[in-house]
């Protein structure tokens, strides 16, 4: 409220200055404050383009945002959830001691596995972009015997998941061999790793296979294969180093099923529930979508789509008041001009030009100031939304098209009433 009053105040301190400083002769004989026209509106034009340009930086910042939510729903985040059904249980809630817990983990696998239309089905202990999930781990070469933190070849997100966890989630293999169930705790300790952690410690994919690397306790554990890379943590991280290992080499009691099916995920979502009520109805688990799984990590996006949705139409209505307020102006104080030019029989072509040529160059001058603000944004958008590119050509079109609408809708009204201008009235009248 008190930054409303003090920007009136302010603003509204020139039009007080003009009327003070008027020559009352000058008024009277032409009708006007007697201040030149092009000196008159130099403050008023180049506040006009800044508070256009603003505008333009706003909706393009909204585009941005509403296109980078879109890629984060449909783009490549390593892993498929569109069509997947998540259901967290935790056995040792339920009385389950550790032997028990990796019998029934497997018994329920199998049966969600058989449910018609899932075509893969696994269980894991986190998953990438699982809110309140994030495990990461310091690894090291085979040849380092030294484990401070200073000689690690890499950082990379650690998941524990049991066989078929890469088919059930959609994601690649690139080189090698997914688990098996005889990768348990009696045999070599192995690990798939992703793409950037084969480069980063290995120095290519094709090296990863069959090599070792190490964990701070000084264990070895060999790569048997290489899956693509994916997001982590968040949408908007750089490549990043994971690994995914054996569930059977690590058991855990607390645990997430993962279903993949060409059905409707809500449709398997009931079966899926059924068929957990029926091994063990005391049995605690929640039943839903990998996607809305993925809320908290969209939910910087959707804000920000929402936010900067909000402040570009604001900043629209802005503009359009603005061009509008101007236009009306120009035309207002030159009603006679227009007058004398329709009696000698000017075209409305050029009584539109003379009306709101000032406005739409106003326009031009503040969206194309706009268009580049918003490019120069990109680096700020980059760190809260997916993928923001304002250079997308669809975003630049987009911006043009709603500045010109804008102008039209703003020009409507002053350019209809330029071109209803009676000259025989107009004379007489005035």
């Amino acid at each position: 409220m008190l930054l409303a009053l003090l920007s009136g105040f302010l603003f509204g301190l020139v039009p007080v200055r003009q009327v003070l400083r008027a020559d009352p002769y000058q008024v009277i004989r032409s009708g006007s404050t007697g201040l030149d026209a092009s000196r008159r509106f130099v403050l008023r034009d180049l506040l006009l383009a800044g508070q256009i340009a603003i505008c333009a930086v706003l909706v393009i910042a909204s585009l941005v945002a509403v296109r980078g939510l879109l890629r984060s729903l449909h783009g490549n985040l390593g892993f498929e959830p569109n069509h997947a059904v998540l259901a967290g249980a935790d056995l040792h809630m339920a009385g389950y001691t550790d032997d028990r817990a990796a019998t029934m983990e497997r018994r329920m696998r199998d049966a969600v596995a058989a449910i018609p239309g899932v075509t893969a089905a696994a269980y894991a202990q986190n998953f990438p972009l699982q809110f309140g999930g994030d495990s990461d781990a310091t690894v090291f070469r085979d040849s380092v015997t030294d484990f401070r933190p200073s000689n690690a070849a890499a950082d990379a997100w650690q998941y524990t998941v049991s066989p078929g966890y890469f088919e059930a989630a959609g994601t690649m293999l690139l080189a090698g061999r997914a688990f098996t169930w005889h990768d348990d705790a009696q045999s070599h300790k192995v690990a798939v790793v992703n793409e950037e952690f084969a480069r980063k410690v290995f120095g290519s994919v094709q090296n990863a296979i069959g090599s070792d690397f190490k964990i701070p306790s000084g264990m070895r554990v060999q790569v048997i294969g290489v899956a693509q890379n994916g997001k982590y943590h968040t949408l908007t991280e750089t490549p990043a180093s994971a690994m995914f290992l054996p569930i059977l080499q690590q058991p855990s009691s607390d645990i997430v099923l993962v279903a993949h099916s060409d059905r409707d995920p809500q449709e398997i979502a009931g079966a899926f529930e059924t068929t957990l009520r029926g091994l063990d109805p005391s049995l605690p688990f929640d039943v839903h979508t990998w996607n809305r799984e993925l809320d908290p990590a969209l939910f910087a996006s959707r804000v920000a789509a929402v936010a900067l949705g909000v402040l570009g139409l604001l900043g629209a209505m802005l503009a359009v008041t603005g061009v509008f307020g101007m236009a009306s102006y120009v035309v207002s104080k030159r009603l006679r001009e227009f007058g004398i030019r329709v009696a000698l029989g000017a075209g409305r072509q050029k009584v539109l030009g003379a009306a709101l040529g000032r406005a739409f160059c106003v326009l031009a001058i503040g969206s194309a100031a706009g268009l580049l603000l918003g490019v120069v944004a990109t680096k700020v958008l980059s760190s809260i939304v997916y993928q923001a590119t304002p250079k997308d050509p669809l975003v630049l079109l987009g911006v043009v098209l709603a500045m010109l609408i804008l102008g039209l809708v703003a020009t409507w009204l002053p350019a209809h009433r330029a071109l209803a201008v009676d000259p025989i009235i107009l004379l007489r009248e005035q």
